[in-house]
């Protein structure tokens, strides 16, 4: 046991020097069980003219906002919190207003919504770290409508959800203090040699991850994907600001999947049986996920696919048909995003675009 502990404590030590992603993924369960706990009041959620569970939406907003944070200072993380709050109810109120405009042409017609968060993903990264927040979190904001299908109705409880969001997120994020610090700096799009002289990085990784979403949505329209929103999420971020970039978390996420959704599925039977014991397995999934992302990309990626089959199995679907299409579903989404990353205007880092030309 104690040969276990000690190669358990060496793992995370390498993984995670000085322990601070493991106090943001501390952070980003608290923030969420705040946020599900207060939508659950009921003289917060009691006069919310709306079908969809208050809690499970502040969760979510205020879950995917500390994800996307990176600052250094209680200050202006908390700013930045707020700011990313605020960006997840426009991108599900943009969802709301605009996807009854679309309906009557096919089923598949307003996930060109998706589309829209998609290419402002990557354009939004030339604004920096916040800028790629807002980016995801507008993204984010919009899947979490598409999928509670969301409707004008529920307006008040999105800014009622956002309001919660805020608080949430915020107070673990004071408590943490100085504790935590910024992600290492990663390869930037300003980085990047486009070679399309009006085009600027940015710009081609959102029009790469539009064109990939959209291809995705023509599919749904034709075939009828059972779940395409998760392969338009895959292709999202699976793009990054080289096309050998984009090639390695193609691979990673791959990995990841297959090896966290069998585990995810292996654990379906607590769920009638033992589903606090899931939940909290969740929960260290989501250290893990927090722990691993900066540099193990396969990492959090298999520890996110465990947290989505655990949870959807929590919370009531059992259905294989279903679990088994988010992950190949999820697959696909990462194929056409690596074609779209090799063949529509391909990114190269500057250094490898000079020694091409030598």
């Amino acid at each position: 046991m104690s040969t276990v502990w000690a190669y358990l404590q060496t793992w995370l030590d390498r993984i995670d020097p000085g322990a601070h992603r493991r106090i943001k993924g501390l952070r980003l369960v608290t923030a969420y069980g705040i946020a599900a706990a207060l939508g659950t009041l009921r003289d917060i959620s009691g006069d919310v003219p709306s079908n969809l569970a208050l809690g499970t939406l502040a969760g979510n907003i205020a879950l995917w906002a500390s994800v996307s944070e990176g600052r250094s200072t209680r200050y202006t993380s908390s700013r930045d919190l707020t700011v990313l709050c605020v960006a997840c109810a426009l991108g599900a109120s943009s969802y709301v207003l605009c996807a009854p405009w679309l309906r009557p042409y096919g089923h598949a017609f307003p996930e060109i919504i998706l589309a829209v968060g998609a290419f402002l993903v990557g354009y939004l990264k030339r604004y920096g770290i916040t800028g790629a927040g807002v980016g995801s979190q507008i993204y984010i904001g919009q899947l979490l409508a598409y999928n509670a299908k969301l409707t004008s109705m529920d307006m008040k409880a999105i800014g009622i959800a956002t309001c919660i969001a805020i608080v949430s997120s915020v107070v673990p994020r004071l408590l943490s203090g100085p504790a935590e610090q910024p992600p290492p700096p990663s390869l930037l799009p300003s980085a990047m040699a486009t070679r399309y002289h009006i085009l600027t990085p940015e710009l081609v990784m959102g029009i790469q991850a539009a064109v990939a979403s959209l291809l995705i949505v023509l599919l749904n329209g034709a075939y009828g994907l059972l779940e395409s929103a998760w392969a338009i999420t895959a292709c999202v971020y699976v793009i990054a600001g080289t096309s050998s970039g984009t090639m390695d978390r193609v691979r990673r996420r791959i990995v990841g999947t297959l090896v966290g959704v069998p585990l995810g599925l292996a654990c379906l039977p607590l769920a009638t049986d033992a589903p606090l014991l899931l939940w909290c397995a969740a929960s260290l999934a989501m250290i893990i996920y927090a722990m691993a992302l900066p540099e193990r990309y396969d990492v959090a990626c298999g520890a996110f696919a465990f947290v989505l089959m655990v949870t959807l199995a929590v919370s009531g679907e059992h259905s294989m048909a279903v679990l088994f299409a988010r992950a190949w579903e999820t697959v696909l989404g990462c194929t056409l995003g690596l074609a779209a990353a090799s063949f529509l205007f391909p990114l190269r880092a500057k250094e490898e675009g000079r020694s091409v030309s030598s």
